[in-house]
């Protein structure tokens, strides 16, 4: 059957803006709105000059394939020659990533709100990633935003349809031209990456000792077929050490996001005592979270200090050697630490702005070899997205060398590196113009600098709105958060999120550093109250937002 290609007159819509990684707002306006998701899938189109192969996927959320049909449909009138998606529409973000880089696509989509709530009362997200398989680059993402507000027609076969319920290929005629459209299980590709960069009989001989049991929650989002694969069928564990692993539309009820608030249950289950090692995932894949026995949290901004100490354990990087790290700016500097400890030769650790694609960029270059956020994203160069079963497998493979506890391991670190104290503060859904006078005021502090020299605990020496100028390229990246730093380097950290769908979401952080080993294992909320207490201070976030309490403290 020959398909012809139909063009169709559409109208913009206002505020298709990309975020800090795609376009991510509730599912009603993707599903009410006529042509709101055709609009931003032929942008991202306009954008792609290889239209050679795109890969296609997502975290299973409510939308996903009918979403996916109508892309399907895009892609054929837009003249894409070939298109690979997970089957069932499932593929992870670093699955993504890894395939892009595989089979070497000219981008990807993936369609996720990461870590924001699903179903047709929760968030839809569609991404574009580039062919090193990572987020698009501001450049690009600002020129699909500029098209979206300018767009008058797009390009679809109407009458194509495409099965993805079944690994195959298919080829299907459009006009004079071809498309193949190949199905593809979602595990194969990325599991077959992760056992070149792990030493998985190791691992599964630590997971066979009948005292070390773990517990891995993918919170009913797209991780769950990624953890049977490779927990159960691959390292043998009992089937019952992961749980939620049915990717479902609004995953079960549950805000697949891993952090303590989220994560409850698997929380509550590490209290036990029965698991050595918890791990809970997002919506998407891309982010962790780990916990040890008794419910021992680890900090981010400590897993990748640990992870980053301990690199010889893993044996993708005895063969690729360490380039540098990289963190983003509001994450804590523990890893800073370690680099300015280490051994092997000058290596650097960058600091970005909020976003992995300011990672990717560093990657492409030989800058970086391990990256984070305190956002619980964690990777490597092996893909270019944060990865959160990466993570986790980091952590077994660390823990299989070591032969101590989660808990151990991470106060040996401090005792030998010093202590990063952390914490986040996040006020979700707040009033935008509310939001908007408090961040003014606090530019106003920067222009003026009335913070400079004011005594708190400690004196306040630098006050600043974080700006980034990229090693590679040279491109400026301005006002990505304002910064306070007191002169014993701890800092207050605000900003406004980029990845939420409504309203504003408000981020305070605090990092205070110590290594006192008296401190050391304390309460965060108790050494970092007098910081916290400043911050509530100088940001005035109950007037501006209204909100006695965040929403979320990690």
């Amino acid at each position: 059957m020959v398909h012809q290609v139909v063009t169709v007159d559409t109208n913009p819509y206002e505020g298709q803006k990309p975020g800090t990684s795609g376009l991510r707002k509730p599912t009603k306006i993707f599903l009410e709105k006529p042509n709101y998701t055709a609009n931003f899938v032929q942008c991202i189109l306009d954008c792609v000059d290889d239209k050679s192969c795109l890969v296609i996927g997502g975290d299973g959320r409510y939308y996903l394939t009918q979403a996916i049909d109508l892309i399907i449909k895009i892609c054929a009138g837009n003249g894409v020659k070939r298109l690979i998606i997970g089957q069932n529409g499932i593929l992870s973000t670093p699955a993504v990533s890894c395939i892009i880089r595989k089979r070497s696509a000219s981008g990807g989509i993936i369609l996720t709100a990461s870590h924001n709530p699903g179903g047709p009362d929760g968030d839809f997200g569609i991404k574009y990633n580039t062919s090193n398989g990572g987020p698009a680059p501001e450049g690009i993402t600002d020129k699909i935003f500029k098209l979206t507000k300018e767009i008058k027609q797009f390009k679809t076969v109407p009458d194509l349809s495409i099965s993805i319920d079944k690994v195959g290929t298919q080829e299907v005629v459009i006009g004079t031209d071809k498309m193949i459209v190949e199905i593809i299980d979602s595990v194969d590709d990325y599991l077959e990456l992760l056992k070149s960069i792990f030493d998985f009989p190791k691992i599964k001989s630590l997971l066979a000792k009948p005292d070390f049991k773990i517990r891995v929650d993918s919170l009913n989002g797209v991780m769950g077929p990624y953890a049977t694969r490779i927990f159960v069928n691959e390292l043998g564990c009992s089937p019952d050490s992961v749980v939620n692993c049915i990717p479902l539309p609004d995953f079960g009820g549950k805000h697949p996001d891993p952090n303590l608030t989220y994560a409850a249950e698997l929380v509550e289950a590490m209290k036990s005592g029965d698991y050595s090692l918890g791990a809970a995932f997002d919506g998407d894949g891309d982010r962790n979270m780990i916990l040890g026995t008794k419910g021992f949290f680890v900090c981010p901004s400590d897993s990748l200090a640990v992870i980053a100490a301990n690199l010889k354990d893993i044996p993708y990087f005895a063969k690729s050697g360490v380039k540098g790290f990289a963190r983003s700016m509001p994450t804590a500097g523990a890893v800073d630490v370690v680099v300015a400890k280490w051994e092997d030769g000058d290596i650097k650790c960058h600091e970005t702005p909020t976003g992995w694609k300011f990672f990717g960029n560093l990657m492409d270059a030989g800058l970086c070899s391990l990256c984070g956020e305190e956002s619980f994203g964690t990777g490597s160069d092996h893909i270019r997205e944060k990865d959160g079963c990466w993570a986790v497998l980091a952590w077994l493979s660390i823990l299989a060398s070591r032969n101590q506890s989660v808990e151990d391991i991470v106060t040996s670190h401090w005792k030998k590196y010093g202590r990063n104290f952390f914490t986040r503060y996040d006020y979700e859904n707040c009033d935008s113009a509310g939001c908007a006078n408090m961040m003014k005021q606090l530019e106003g502090f920067v222009e003026n600098g009335s913070l400079i020299g004011k005594q708190f605990t400690h004196k306040i020496t630098q006050n600043d709105n974080f700006e980034y100028k990229d090693p590679v390229d040279g491109s400026i990246t301005s006002k990505q958060g304002i910064r306070i730093i007191f002169s014993d380097g701890s800092r207050i950290i605000v900003r406004l999120s980029g990845t939420g769908s409504q309203g504003a979401t408000v981020r305070i952080y605090v990092d205070g550093y110590t290594n006192q080993e008296s401190l050391l294992t304390q309460e965060a909320a108790i050494v970092l109250k007098p910081l916290i207490d400043i911050a509530l201070e100088i940001t005035e976030i109950e007037k501006f937002t209204g909100r006695k309490m965040p929403t979320v403290i990690t």
